[in-house]
């Protein structure tokens, strides 16, 4: 705890803009560029629509979730039919991504557009994991979130993070150690 979380974006074969949170969710590396979350199997064992459509496409987008956007993370929870679309159910706007052919939450104020490079089940049945890693090959930050050395900044990015449960907390409270020279 806390865990961010990973507003995911993508689209079905047919066409269906699907959008769900998942806070299993990490960067893993630098060359290449890449982050990873984890969708849990359905309580009936079947795989959520976001992990098929990655499957499908080979795309997907990851969002974060300011705290402006923590409700609509929260409705966009729902579980819906794969024909409907939680941008519909949020009302959330989408914005086109560069480079993949998935749309973004517009009011996001970073999202990564990826590509799948590795889908690793862990797990079978209900709640069984799914490893999904992907390479960011477009990054969308919005000018408001950025520092003056053209970083993004904490304080304005205002992100939230899920503590388990109910519970979720806010980047609110940040602080900085310099690393030690030995």
């Amino acid at each position: 705890m806390p865990r961010p979380i990973a507003w995911v974006s993508t689209r079905s074969a047919t066409g269906i803009a699907n959008l769900a949170p998942y806070s299993f969710f990490t960067a893993v590396g630098s060359r290449p560029p890449t982050l990873l979350f984890c969708p849990a199997n359905r309580r009936d064992g079947t795989a959520k629509d976001s992990l098929v459509n990655i499957l499908e496409t080979k795309q997907f987008v990851v969002n974060v979730v300011s705290h402006e956007l923590a409700e609509s993370m929260n409705l966009s929870a729902a579980e819906i039919p794969a024909e409907e679309s939680e941008f519909d159910l949020t009302q959330e706007a989408t914005a086109e991504s560069s480079v993949v052919n998935v749309p973004r939450v517009a009011r996001s104020p970073a999202s990564l557009e990826c590509e799948l490079l590795q889908h690793i089940p862990i797990g079978e049945g209900p709640g069984g994991a799914n490893i999904v890693i992907g390479k960011i090959v477009h990054l969308h930050l919005d000018d408001g979130v950025v520092d003056q050395h053209g970083f993004a900044d904490p304080q304005l990015v205002d992100l939230i993070g899920r503590m388990g449960g109910s519970s979720y907390c806010r980047t609110e409270d940040v602080f900085e150690m310099r690393r030690p020279r030995v």
